[in-house]
């Protein structure tokens, strides 16, 4: 059993992007069992986010499938989550998959909250090549101010309290055989540069938690006169 964790944390960065007022979601759900080929994916570009999203996979075997992926613009109302509603999240894919074949199924998942676009320059990249796989696994993102039109300071308080804004995450359990690899990388431009690489290849069982968090928070500017008397 291998078991990696990194979760980084930095004070005071990039503000949390203010909430689109007209929103928009989406919800794709797949639960397939069955022998045979197949393509799945699923691709996700939205500037107002500064999110970069897509997970593709293919294969020719028995598969066990229950996925679902939701993104929501305005992440105090993200649909379709159940019970974990109660996290403002702009995005989260959750999979269970059972596979195995002669074919090796592949595949590829990326995800990145672009700098360009307002988010914090974190990206994590994962990718398979398994005739047998048994897996678990879930990829979160936020980058919006949830509380963007809230007016009660205590409902204000108490949703950015729960809030994990300016987060990039994924956290996995499964055991293969075949190849299994994960890229990380939070660049911030003449001042950070994290980079994260794991690759196992023959039957390995792996638990990962892999997070990059920056808190938005606005630092004070500080003036010539201050803490003077002038």
């Amino acid at each position: 059993m291998l078991l990696s964790l990194l979760s980084l944390d930095l004070a005071a960065g990039t503000p949390a992007i203010t909430e689109p007022i007209q929103d928009g979601d989406f919800c794709n759900r797949l639960k397939v069992a069955g022998t045979g080929a197949f393509e799945v994916g699923v691709s996700v570009k939205d500037r107002q986010l500064a999110l970069e999203y897509s997970n593709f996979m293919s294969g020719d075997g028995d598969l066990e499938m229950d996925t679902s992926t939701v993104e929501a613009q305005r992440a105090a109302k993200l649909p379709g989550m159940g019970n974990g509603s109660a996290v403002p999240l702009n995005l989260y894919e959750n999979a269970k998959i059972i596979y195995s074949g002669k074919t090796p199924m592949v595949g590829v998942k990326h995800i990145n909250s672009k700098s360009f676009w307002g988010g914090i320059g974190a990206e994590v990249t994962e990718s398979f090549s398994v005739t047998e796989m048994e897996r678990e696994g879930s990829t979160y993102f936020a980058s919006t101010d949830p509380a963007s039109y809230m007016t009660d300071v205590n409902k204000i308080a108490q949703i950015l309290a729960q809030s994990p804004v300016h987060t990039v995450g994924i956290k996995t359990k499964n055991s293969f055989n075949g190849t299994w690899q994960t890229d990380a990388r939070m660049h911030k431009l003449l001042s950070k540069d994290v980079k994260v690489h794991e690759a196992f290849t023959g039957k390995f069982e792996v638990e990962k938690t892999l997070k990059f968090h920056e808190n938005p928070v606005k630092e004070k500017r500080q003036l010539g006169c201050d803490d003077l008397d002038c």
